[in-house]
């Protein structure tokens, strides 16, 4: 695909292949090619970080927060939405609060998976009776997903800023 570029005063377009000049589709495709995808996917992870904490609570709610170590997620991802939000607004925000939050989230949910993977293994048969027991233990892989926000956070401070 060729993508051109044309300045007439003060606006600017850019056609892909004869589509509308400037759509927002065309537009899209371009950053996303181009790696200007950085305030759109802070802005997810923001959202992922809210889906994911509110998932993490009700099931851990349904585990009467047996142990201790089941606040920190509920404490630790929340915090990638205000710097996602932040990411989206400012480039500097972008290239330091939202790679720290991002680390922080990456690291909690490997230790989530560890924690996990414990439980599973202490169920009764333990690894002998592993199929029974990844379905009726703690979700093996969930505290993956989280470390996956985080890392959609990490990913984005990585990228150019759409627009650049």
């Amino acid at each position: 695909m060729r993508f051109s570029r044309q300045t007439t005063g003060a606006s600017t377009t850019r056609n892909l292949l004869g589509s509308a000049a400037g759509s927002f589709p065309s537009r899209a495709l371009h950053d996303v090619q181009t790696g200007r995808f950085e305030r759109t996917l802070a802005g997810l992870a923001a959202a992922g970080a809210i889906v994911t904490t509110g998932e993490i609570y009700t099931s851990h709610d349904g585990a009467s927060f047996g142990n201790k170590m089941m606040w920190w997620p509920i404490v630790i991802v929340p915090t990638l939405l205000p710097a996602g939000v932040a990411a989206v607004f400012s480039r500097r925000a972008a290239k330091t609060v939202l790679p720290a939050a991002s680390l922080l989230v990456i690291a909690n949910g490997m230790q989530g998976t560890f924690f996990h993977f414990r439980g599973i293994s202490r169920k009764p048969g333990g690894w002998r009776n592993l199929r029974y027991n990844l379905e009726m233990g703690p979700p093996a892989f969930a505290p993956a997903l989280a470390s996956l926000v985080g890392g959609m956070g990490l990913l984005a401070s990585l990228l150019r800023r759409e627009g650049d």
